[in-house]
């Protein structure tokens, strides 16, 4: 009976390597999303600029990327760029500004230009907890009906768009045509 006793040990470290051992190749960068195939959460939150209160309806109409930032993202910073770039192409951005100063959002838009059509303010994060997100920056691409279909952690830059965006957004595009 001991001799059994001395192998739970031995058991349990295999059982921990290997566990470890397929962590290695995961990819952090592809962290799934429950939300994929289901309609943007309902939310009514105010937008970063005016008095105006946003809707999930607000989304609808387009195919889209919403562009969850913060100005205390530094990677976000890095991002932006390019966001403005993909704005003065005609690519529909929406901003999700998460648990920031709404002050030092509109500060940001002004010093960095605004790409975002609509840019609610998620003060309380209310809204990036009923998306599932983990931080920032992320980003979402939805349907003309506001249906998630991609999600993407991490700065959107040219690869990223070129890769793994543009033909998502493009197809969605062309599906929405009459």
């Amino acid at each position: 009976m001991k001799r059994w006793m001395m192998l739970i040990p031995l058991a349990a470290f295999l059982l921990l390597a290997v566990f470890l051992y397929k962590g290695l190749f995961l990819k952090p960068d592809e962290l799934p999303s429950a939300m994929i195939g289901k309609p943007f959460p309902a939310f009514s939150l105010r937008a970063v600029q005016g008095s105006q209160t946003l809707t999930e309806r607000d989304l609808h109409g387009r195919a889209a990327l919403v562009n969850v930032w913060g100005t205390w993202c530094p990677s976000c910073k890095v991002e932006h760029p390019y966001l403005n770039q993909l704005a003065e192409q005609g690519v529909v951005i929406h901003g999700i500004n998460y648990k920031d100063d709404n002050a030092a959002a509109l500060k940001w838009l002004a010093d960095f230009h605004n790409p975002y059509q609509l840019d609610i303010s998620d003060e309380q994060g209310t809204l990036g907890l009923d998306l599932g997100v983990y931080g920032a920056p992320e980003t979402f691409l939805i349907d003309a009906q506001g249906i998630i279909r991609y999600k993407h952690v991490g700065v959107v830059d040219s690869t990223v768009w070129r890769e793994q965006l543009a033909p998502r957004y493009q197809q969605l595009v062309d599906e929405a045509r009459p």
